[in-house]
């Protein structure tokens, strides 16, 4: 959406402390450690933009809290599967040679959205290691979710996303987003027990040295992830649905929709 049809469907403009108001509404607390999923351009005209909306997340789960988003850096990936766009098959062994090694400090996110990369530079955020899927957090649980994210499984129970379930009351919030933006129902993919695998790569530093680093992990799928959240929806059992802003809303329980995503998807993933 361009900049003046949002301003033109804003009726009033959307700041931090209307941000505040409505988060409180839709149920997320101080204390609390959520993890967000969001699009800017569907809150409206937000005053300060993304730096509006990070410092409405942060200063509504207060110093206690703490927020988490997701950080995917997509081109740190095998270039021989690139679509969006492809690249000529003589580049991938310069690509393989040549990609700089995933630098949490530096390596840009890949369509995260303007608030998540907002969010990576802002202080008192930190980042996990993985060079493809990592996580940031900023507040009192963010050194512990930030750290020893493994290379594989990477959305697995000693990933970032594993810590969050071990946390009974850890939340998702999508902000505006999707259920196919919800990355907590990729662990449930990993606790499948018929998940198939696939071979990735990446460019890392091993050892002092940069290098192009091979490994194996789930062939992790997001294509049905709108069908468990329609699913969802309709059991009116888990999201609590608000406007925030203008964005249509869902706060729900971490480890309460990653169970159901995983009922789910042993009934429906093969049969469907």
């Amino acid at each position: 959406m361009r900049e003046h049809e949002i301003v033109a469907n804003t009726r009033m403009p959307v700041t931090v402390s209307s941000l505040l108001r409505d988060l409180s509404a839709l149920g997320v607390r101080e204390g609390d450690c959520v993890l967000v999923h969001s699009s800017l351009s569907s809150l409206g005209w937000v005053c300060g933009g993304p730096q509006a909306v990070v410092q409405a997340l942060l200063g509504a789960v207060g110093e206690a809290g703490t927020i988490v988003m997701p950080a995917q850096s997509g081109d740190w990936s095998d270039p021989a599967e690139w679509s969006n766009p492809p690249v000529p098959k003589e580049w991938i062994d310069i690509i393989y040679r040549e990609m700089p090694a995933f630098d949490p400090l530096v390596t840009p996110t890949r369509g995260m959205g303007r608030i998540a990369e907002t969010f990576r530079t802002y202080p008192g955020t930190l980042r996990s290691g993985h060079p493809q899927v990592s996580f940031c957090a900023n507040g009192s649980l963010a050194e512990n979710l930030a750290a020893d994210h493994p290379l594989t499984p990477q959305f697995g129970m000693a990933s970032p996303l594993g810590k969050l379930y071990e946390l009974p009351n850890a939340k998702v919030l999508l902000l505006g987003a999707g259920y196919d933006a919800c990355t907590s129902f990729h662990l449930a993919e990993a606790l499948l027990e018929d998940m198939p695998s696939k071979k990735m790569g990446t460019a890392v530093m091993d050892a002092g040295a940069r290098t192009w680093k091979w490994f194996e992990d789930f062939a992790y799928d997001s294509a049905d992830f709108s069908l468990i959240g329609a699913e969802l929806d309709e059991r009116g059992e888990l999201p609590v649905r608000d406007k925030v802003g203008m964005a249509d809303s869902r706060l729900f329980n971490l480890r309460a929709g990653v169970d159901a995503a995983r009922e789910w998807l042993k009934t429906n993933r093969n049969n469907g």
